[in-house]
């Protein structure tokens, strides 16, 4: 049996990659795949990108890893150049989303603590997704991901996603030291929020000293268009989080903060053994700097925009699609049936596609997609969801 020895942790389709360049990826029997998907939001520059290959090769060649307990240069030009780009002070590293997020989780209850609050509560959104340590998965908002690992861990008050009026009922609660929130809901289905969310958001953090947290991990590094999906508000978070594209595969996390956050942990109150090490730091600065200087960020949202307007057209009147949303190469397909049956479907076209929330069928294309590439995306995604649609409701599923 394949895998036998792997714990039955995924649901893994039957293919296995072997290769990948640009956009494209090669399966061990030769067939190519136009990836849509990049790794759930990772390779934004796509894959073997010459300049990370030769960072990383680079690197390798000179020192993998060296302790947190010393100086790490690529780690300090790193954290300057995250600094610089998004209006922050500070940053942590470590290897993953959950691991920044459980950083930011820490850090607001320390920074309760600091402020004589004894039970410290972060207000967090129904349908949310964190990650799956204990922390971050009490902070998620799916019973699906929670359910068999109780107790879970107090601490957090949930509303409902895009309501500012519930947030502000908890403004009479003296426990409440941080609001966190996707700026778009990722794994909920890319739910959008009004444009003035975090605006209004941010005046009630101001209001009632609380913290705005925004966790980046999906909707960061480019993905929505902008280096961070914040900027494009004219919302300043107090932290905020990241992982998925930063380094382009290799793993890496960060947290960042700024004005009261900023200098909340001190030696010895948070810690990683692997986070921010040469190697992860060179990748992300290699990352960072084709996004840069390839102009990657206008290029998600020329790209984006044109894939949601031909989807419209191709999807348009077609009973079932309920809407086409999202921002930059972040876009989700809302159907109004469950539609997993999708990825296997683009499987069998060569298209990497994925389903989140049953009903959404998430693209999350690489930030180097061209527009020859997009269209064939929108050709096989458009006739794959009029088949599926056709079908009699319950055959494919």
């Amino acid at each position: 049996m394949i895998g036998q020895h792997l714990m039955n942790t995924y649901s893994r389709l039957p293919v296995a990659f072997v290769r990948g360049q640009g956009v494209w990826l090669w399966d061990t029997q030769g067939r190519r795949y136009l990836d849509a998907l990049c790794g759930i939001a990772v390779s934004g520059i796509g894959h073997a990108h010459p300049r990370l290959v030769q960072a990383i090769s680079e690197q390798a060649a000179r020192i993998v890893h060296a302790s947190n307990l010393y100086q790490i240069p690529e780690q300090e030009r790193l954290a300057e150049l995250l600094c610089q780009l998004s209006g922050m002070e500070t940053a942590f590293f470590c290897n993953s989303g959950c691991e920044a997020n459980e950083a930011a989780i820490k850090l607001a209850r320390l920074y309760g603590h600091q402020k004589g609050i004894e039970h410290p509560t972060i207000v967090v959104m129904e349908k949310a997704f964190h990650g799956r340590t204990i922390a971050t998965l009490s902070a998620t908002g799916s019973r699906k991901v929670q359910a068999g690992f109780e107790p879970l861990l107090a601490g957090f008050a949930r509303v409902p996603y895009d309501d500012v009026e519930a947030l502000g009922l908890l403004g009479s609660n003296k426990n409440v030291v941080a609001v966190l929130v996707e700026p778009i809901q990722g794994e909920g289905g890319v739910q959008m929020p009004d444009g003035d969310y975090l605006a209004q958001l941010r005046a009630l953090c101001d209001r009632h000293g609380w913290l705005l947290m925004l966790d980046e991990v999906q909707t960061g590094m480019g993905r929505t268009g902008n280096w961070f999906a914040y900027q494009c508000t004219g919302v300043q978070p107090d932290v905020f989080t990241l992982a998925k594209g930063l380094a382009n595969g290799v793993p890496m996390g960060a947290c960042l903060a700024r004005s009261a956050a900023a200098h909340v942990f001190k030696p010895g109150s948070h810690g990683s053994t692997f986070g921010g090490n040469p190697l992860a730091c060179t990748a992300a600065l290699a990352t960072l700097g084709v996004i840069r200087d390839e102009g990657l960020l206008d290029n998600a949202h020329r790209i984006g925009d044109l894939i949601r307007t031909r989807l419209r057209e191709r999807l348009d009147g077609l009973s079932g699609v309920k809407e086409i949303r999202g921002q930059g190469l972040m876009i989700g397909i809302e159907l109004d049936r469950p539609c997993s049956e999708l990825v296997r479907q683009g499987l069998e076209r060569g298209l990497l596609v994925n389903v989140t929330a049953d009903t959404v069928l998430r693209l999350l294309p690489p930030l180097i997609l061209q527009q020859d590439e997009a269209l064939q995306l929108v050709d096989g995604v458009a006739e794959m969801i009029h088949q599926f649609i056709a079908e009699p409701v319950g055959v494919a599923e």
